[in-house]
C-alpha cells in the first residue's frame, strides 16, 4: 500500500508494509537516500497508519532533509577550496593553499580544513586529506579503545589496532584478538565511533554473534542500537571518497 503524508506545503510518499513482528506499534524508516517505508502490523487500518504517521511528521521531513544535506555535502570529491568532509560528525570546509616548496600536509583550524600542497590539485588534496584522516584515526581509536578496555572485567589489555580501506565494514576481530578498523570511521560522530569499538571489544569475549555477545552489548552501551542504526544510515555519505 502506497499513502502519502502532507505536512503544510510539503508532500512525501511512502510504502506500507504489514509484518508479524509488530503487534501494536508502527515503526517508520527514513533511509539515507530518501525513501520513506512503514512497517505496521498485520490487519492495521489504513486510517490509523495515516494518522500514526502524521504524528510523525515533523521527525520525518527533518530526516528527509537531514539525508538530503548530507548527500548533498558529500557526493564525488572535486577536492576543491569551499567543499565539505566530515570528521567525528561534523562538517568542516576545505581551504587550499597552494605552496610549491611545501610538503603535503593538513591542519584543522578555525572550524576548517587547511590544506597546503605543492600545486592544490585535486591528488595532493586528496592525498593529504586521507593520510591526515588515517593518522587522526589510529590515534583517536587506541585512545578510546584503551579508555573502554579498562572498564571491561574480559580485557586484559587494549588490542593491537590495524586500519584497513573497507568498502563496507567499520571494523573485525581476528580469532587471535586482533581489532581491524576502517579509517572512515573517523569521520561518523563520536557516539557511532564507539559503539563500533565496543563491538569489536565484546568479540574478544565472544567471537560471534550470539545472544551472550548482544547481552555484553546491552549491558555495557544501553543504547548501541541508536548509534547502529545512526551509522547505517551515514555509511552511503561517510564511505564517499
Amino acid at each position: 500500500m502506497r499513502l502519502t503524508l502532507r505536512y503544510g506545503v510539503r508532500t512525501a510518499e511512502y510504502d506500507v508494509h504489514e509484518t508479524a513482528r509488530l503487534t501494536a506499534k508502527l515503526r517508520i524508516h527514513v533511509e539515507p537516500g530518501g525513501a520513506l517505508t512503514v512497517e505496521a502490523p498485520v490487519g492495521t487500518p489504513e486510517a490509523r497508519i495515516r494518522a500514526g504517521v502524521q504524528k510523525r511528521a515533523r521527525w520525518i521531513m527533518d530526516h528527509i532533509d537531514r539525508f538530503e544535506d548530507y548527500r548533498r555535502h558529500a557526493r564525488a570529491r572535486d577536492y576543491r577550496s569551499g567543499e565539505t568532509h566530515f570528521y567525528l560528525g561534523r562538517r568542516y570546509k576545505l581551504k587550499i593553499i597552494t605552496d610549491p616548496a611545501a610538503a603535503r600536509s593538513l591542519r584543522l583550524v578555525a572550524g576548517r580544513l587547511e590544506v597546503t600542497a605543492p600545486t592544490g590539485d585535486a591528488t595532493d588534496v586528496r592525498l593529504a586529506l586521507q593520510r591526515w584522516y588515517r593518522k587522526r584515526a589510529l590515534a583517536y581509536f587506541a585512545s578510546r579503545m584503551a579508555r573502554m578496555a579498562a572498564d571491561l572485567p574480559w580485557v586484559d589489555a587494549a588490542p593491537p589496532i590495524k586500519l584497513l580501506t573497507m568498502k563496507r565494514y567499520w571494523g573485525s576481530c581476528s580469532p587471535k584478538g586482533a581489532v581491524t578498523l576502517n579509517p572512515a570511521l573517523i569521520k561518523a560522530p563520536a557516539h557511532c565511533v564507539g559503539y563500533v569499538l565496543l563491538h569489536e571489544l565484546c568479540h574478544l569475549a565472544e567471537h560471534n554473534h550470539s545472544p551472550r555477545f548482544y547481552a555484553l552489548l546491552d549491558r555495557h552501551m544501553p543504547d548501541w542500537r541508536v548509534a547502529k542504526n545512526e551509522l547505517d544510515e551515514l555509511s552511503e555519505m561517510l564511505l564517499v571518497t
